[in-house]
């Protein structure tokens, strides 16, 4: 239980002096039950759940964190955010993760599509992101939706606002399994061709990067991602003679940023090193870099999953309460919205998800 509360207090951005105030504990006693060294009695354990947004029956069974796919490399690859950000957005991931196990073990989920994994030695992540895309059956050229593909392979996906937490703008999401399925947690600020391409990444993580590792890891999951989003054989003719003007459609066609067409076109050879650097001095001089232009006009990536797992428990005929109660969420805090069903809305009596 002691790893739990560190989880849960982490995952609420407590620290243990403001977490034992309002559990009205001492902040001595709050470190022994961290630390193992004392187990807290019924009426701590009451208190420490309602102060953590939690039910007891949830932190008694909590278990601590399990590590998200490639969270070291993340933190090397995006220095500018602090670890204690990585550290806070892992233990929410692991928080949520417990939750939707939870959640699954009431409702039974069934997909639609496999979620195939690989050997990195045997595969490469382009292989793979063309066998994924083949088993998928999804047509050829730009992917539509791709928040919908990835649940209908079951995948759970939560979006949320990482600028609540302080520096989590630089970070644009992490992923680790779940029992059977894989949770993906993604800041849904961001931009919509960087959320997907941030849906792609962690794809490429949870197919290669399951088992075994080997190589750079991140640089497995970008490749992954750009042959998935950008196929070679499909994008490799739009990607000749680029200037703004043309990588301005390609964005609206492919739902990718300029940068990541960029990208794509030097790795395929289709533009030379001097006019790579020349159109992101382009983008540069029009602080494009940092914000691109028509991302807003992409059709949004908007996860669904989710909500109709906890809605179908509602269908079911179970009351709001009853449905918190089964996720192990205190209703009413504000802390774990995404776990309560929607007050409104006819009922669809689902009991079996198949996205």
């Amino acid at each position: 239980m002691g790893e739990a509360i560190v989880t849960l207090r982490r995952a609420n951005g407590l620290t243990q002096e403001e977490l034992a105030e309002s559990a009205g504990v001492t902040q001595a006693a709050l470190s022994r039950y961290e630390n193992a060294l004392r187990t807290p009695d019924a009426e701590a354990i009451t208190a420490l759940a309602g102060a953590l947004g939690v039910t007891t029956a949830f932190l008694q069974r909590a278990e601590g964190a399990v590590g998200a796919f490639m969270i070291d490399a993340h933190m090397r690859r995006r220095a500018t955010a602090k670890p204690t950000v990585w550290r806070r957005l892992e233990a929410k991931l692991n928080v949520y993760r417990q939750h939707l196990d939870a959640i699954t073990d009431a409702v039974e989920m069934v997909p639609k599509l496999a979620l195939p994994c690989f050997d990195p030695m045997e595969y490469s992540p382009d292989e793979a992101a063309r066998v994924v895309r083949m088993q998928w059956r999804m047509p050829a050229g730009p992917v539509r939706d791709l928040a919908g593909w990835l649940e209908a392979a079951g995948c759970l996906v939560v979006a949320e606002d990482f600028e609540t937490t302080a520096g989590g703008s630089r970070v644009d999401g992490l992923s680790q399994w779940s029992h059977d399925y894989p949770v993906m947690l993604v800041n849904k600020r961001a931009p919509t061709d960087r959320l997907r391409l941030t849906l792609a990444h962690e794809l490429g993580h949870i197919c290669l990067h399951s088992t075994e590792l080997f190589g750079d890891p991140e640089d497995e999951a970008n490749a992954f991602a750009a042959e998935f989003l950008m196929p070679a054989a499909t994008i490799r003719p739009d990607l000749h003679n680029l200037d703004l003007g043309r990588l301005h459609l390609l964005k609206r066609h492919w739902g990718v940023s300029m940068q990541a067409l960029i990208e794509r076109a030097y790795r395929l050879e289709t533009l030379s090193a001097a006019r790579r650097a020349y159109l992101y001095k382009a983008l540069s001089k029009r602080g494009w870099r940092t914000r691109e232009p028509l991302s807003d006009e992409l059709p949004p990536e908007t996860p669904h999953l989710v909500t109709r797992l906890v809605t179908s428990l509602r269908d079911a005929g179970l009351s709001a309460a009853e449905t918190a109660t089964i996720a192990g969420v205190v209703p009413g805090t504000p802390r774990q919205p995404v776990f309560l069903p929607p007050a409104i809305g006819p009922a669809t009596h689902l009991k079996i998800v198949d996205q």
